[in-house]
């Protein structure tokens, strides 16, 4: 038997090791338009990320007023990938049976490594039109993803749109409220509460390390090596489709993204050292 009565409130029911969660994914109706908490998380996430982002851009010496409006294309890019590659890890035939959901990004389901890759390719297009640091860029740019990341995640979990395995029935969270997107009155793996601690922890490690952290560029693609390392272990517990050898489409992705991020951050510390030891002679 659960020992009850640690947190009780009209929509959260918390036992000793099971988490009901009963709140409306809809926040709130403004006629006919329905306001998600997964949309506000994302406004506040990418609020707080854009901030961050900025102030170490003014650091870093860069320009936070010319940066702005390459932030929000940025942005606007990452949301935009994110939710594509949600669609195309998540039932992409309810998608193409229903176009028009496709980009109700305001509903809650993104994709990170979605948001990397398109938020990435808008960062080295700005970088190249507005003459800008592109590796000095991608580091100022992770710190401010990792904080909107865990903001929205708080999203996720009111969703219930990131989901484990189901689990002995003791432990984990239980979705109750009928609009949920999770599976009703199933106890499953927090799978969101997961992502939300890992997004929390790279931020907490990220911001305490940048000011040491050289050359230009190892802070971003450090950032994207552990995440790869996070998901690659994290999707064994989350209840999405295998594609390959019994692993699932961002454990293939966090593989060849390892592949790739891991000789190109080594790539710029070995850059860096013979830059050293080339003045050092001279």
């Amino acid at each position: 038997m659960a020992l009850q009565g640690y947190w009780r409130g009209p929509s959260v029911y918390w036992e000793l090791m099971l988490i009901k969660i009963g709140i409306d994914p809809v926040a709130f109706t403004i006629g006919t338009l329905k306001v998600h908490w997964y949309g506000i998380m994302i406004a506040i996430g990418l609020y707080a990320g854009i901030q961050v982002g900025l102030r170490e851009a003014a650091r870093r010496g860069l320009d936070p007023d010319r940066l702005m409006n390459v932030a929000l294309i940025i942005a606007a890019f990452g949301v935009l990938g994110g939710r594509l590659y949600y669609v195309a890890q998540n039932q992409p035939g309810f998608y193409l049976a229903h176009p028009g959901q496709i980009l109700a990004v305001w509903q809650g389901g993104m994709a990170f490594y979605g948001a990397i890759f398109a938020g990435g390719l808008a960062l080295l297009a700005s970088a190249w039109v507005f003459k800008l640091p592109f590796w000095k860029l991608a580091d100022v740019g992770v710190l401010g993803l990792t904080l909107g990341q865990a903001i929205g995640r708080i999203g996720n979990i009111i969703n219930g749109d990131i989901v484990g395995y189901p689990t002995n029935g003791k432990w984990g969270f239980v979705y109750t409220n009928p609009n949920t997107f999770g599976p009703r009155n199933v106890a499953v793996q927090p799978a969101s509460l997961y992502e939300l601690l890992i997004a929390l922890g790279l931020f907490i490690l990220l911001w305490t390390i940048r000011k040491r952290v050289q050359p230009d560029g190892v802070l971003g693609l450090l950032y994207v090596a552990l995440y790869s390392v996070s998901q690659f272990f994290i999707f064994f517990l989350r209840d999405n489709i295998v594609i390959l050898g019994g692993l699932k489409q961002a454990q293939v992705t966090a593989i060849l993204v390892l592949a790739v991020s891991l000789p190109l951050m080594a790539y710029l510390l070995r850059r860096q050292q013979a830059m050293a030891q080339a003045q050092a002679v001279a």
